[in-house]
């Protein structure tokens, strides 16, 4: 099984990825050998998953959500962007 995620980082931007493991995937990005957009962009909130049973379906997936605008990603997946500061789910480094 394979997940794609959506990071809400520290500026508000929002950063699409895929990955088998969340957990081990947002704990590579914390210790900072994630990749260097997230890694200078910390701390960061995970908001929005998706399933896929294969790692095909996942990158295409994450290839179609890329190609929208910020705005389309806020709208189409309904994301709750809310304030990154004081939220418990954060991840800190």
């Amino acid at each position: 099984m394979c997940n794609l995620y959506i990071l809400l980082c520290r500026d508000n931007s929002l950063y699409t990825g895929v990955a088998k493991d969340i957990e081990e995937r947002l704990e590579v990005h914390n210790s900072g050998k994630g990749s260097k957009y997230v890694n200078s962009r910390k701390p960061f909130k995970l908001i929005y998953t998706e399933c896929f049973e294969s790692w095909s379906e996942a990158l295409k997936r994450e290839i179609e959500i890329k190609k929208w605008s910020r705005e389309e990603k806020i709208n189409r997946l309904k994301l709750n962007i809310g304030n990154l500061r004081n939220t418990p789910h954060i991840v800190r480094k």
